[in-house]
């Protein structure tokens, strides 16, 4: 475990509105299921958003809908699956912040570049167009070999944040980068506050390892 910050950290979170975007990294579903559950503890209206994939594949992890109750259930809200309703996120300045959890490298590579098509995207983008954080937890294989650009041009982009991530399985997967999950809270306090939560680069000890 890495929660090393105070439970008053999350103070910040108290009556704000967060968009959770889930995208299709299945095998890291059941990872983001208890950090939403403490954004929700914390006091934050979680709105999630998540993309066509996700609303409709089943896999061996989760059936979709099964998925979608488990978010209903957490947040109290219905899961927005289209990109026509989360288009007025931007014009009526809905989110405090927005989080992307688990981030694909497909979605990392389409959100780098500007290409919007698909509502977790539209999300993300009507949050940076009004200047406001996003948060993303990576769980991709390519973060270090074709993926390594876009990566880098979030690294870098404005208002954009990153939970802590660490390889997962370096000799095994030596390309592949996976957030810690369980500090997808305290990265979205301090992404509120402006800050990034440092160190973003982190190692998985045998036992943290996820299994993807």
């Amino acid at each position: 475990m890495h929660r090393e910050e105070p439970a008053e950290a999350l103070d910040v979170l108290r009556g704000k509105v967060l968009g959770f975007g889930v995208t299709g990294s299945h095998c890291t579903f059941s990872q983001v299921l208890d950090p939403l559950r403490r954004l929700v503890a914390a006091g934050a209206r979680v709105i999630p958003v998540v993309t066509p994939t996700v609303a409709h594949t089943d896999t061996r992890f989760f059936a979709a809908e099964d998925f979608l109750h488990e978010l209903r259930d957490i947040t109290g809200e219905e899961p927005y699956t289209r990109i026509s309703d989360v288009e007025p996120f931007g014009p009526r300045r809905l989110l405090d912040a927005m989080v992307i959890a688990p981030l694909t490298g497909n979605s990392l590579a389409r959100f780098a570049n500007g290409i919007t098509d698909n509502a977790v995207l539209m999300a993300a983008k009507s949050t940076l167009r009004n200047g406001r954080p996003v948060v993303l937890a990576v769980s991709t294989n390519d973060a270090l070999g074709l993926n390594a650009p876009n990566l880098a041009r979030l690294l870098t982009a404005r208002s954009v944040y990153f939970v802590p991530f660490g390889q997962d399985d370096p000799h095994g997967k030596p390309t592949s980068l996976v957030a810690h999950m369980d500090l997808l809270p305290e990265t979205a306090a301090a992404a509120l506050l402006g800050r990034q939560l440092q160190p973003v680069l982190r190692p998985f000890v045998a036992r943290e390892t996820p299994r993807r």
